[in-house]
């Protein structure tokens, strides 16, 4: 698992949500495969005019406490303004600008690299010198990156 420490600017966010926890999801009633799911039918990027299209990001934002608490996460792709999404329908997030410890996970199939890595940042954060703030985490999906062996995603956890 490789990991660097960069400076991302605020972004917002235009897709499909649904709050959950990660209890919910480690069991038979989680949302998160039915939005990805959904979002995959709605075809979003062309709906919503999204800029860098082959760019899908899965936003965990609206922590209630730590990552054992409920938050929201949003489907999506990045925008210039969530002015001009607000009659859309869909969900909108500002993502703050922060410090981010970015995470790659090896390359496979999305359902096993992505809760395979989550999980080594959940015990890396544990003893680490680095603290998450809880103000926005998100998984970055870059299409050209994906082939028949499966995905290669970026995980960004906000840090102080």
């Amino acid at each position: 698992m490789h990991t660097q420490i960069v400076r991302k600017p605020e972004m917002i966010l235009t897709g499909i949500s649904a709050r959950t926890t990660n209890a919910e999801e480690a069991g038979p009633n989680g949302v998160i495969p039915g939005l990805w799911a959904q979002f995959s039918q709605a075809n979003l990027a062309e709906v919503t005019g999204a800029s860098n299209r082959h760019l899908t990001y899965g936003l965990y934002t609206d922590y209630e406490s730590d990552f054992t608490g409920a938050y929201t996460i949003l489907l999506g792709h990045e925008h210039g303004s969530a002015e001009i999404h607000k009659e859309s329908g869909f969900a909108h997030a500002v993502v703050p600008e922060s410090n981010y410890m970015v995470f790659t996970t090896a390359k496979g199939p999305m359902e096993v690299v992505v809760p395979q890595t989550w999980a080594e940042i959940w015990k890396y954060f544990k003893d680490s010198p680095e603290k998450r703030t809880y103000t926005g985490d998100f998984e970055l999906y870059d299409a050209r990156k994906s082939d028949a062996a499966g995905v290669e995603v970026q995980i960004y956890i906000a840090v102080e």
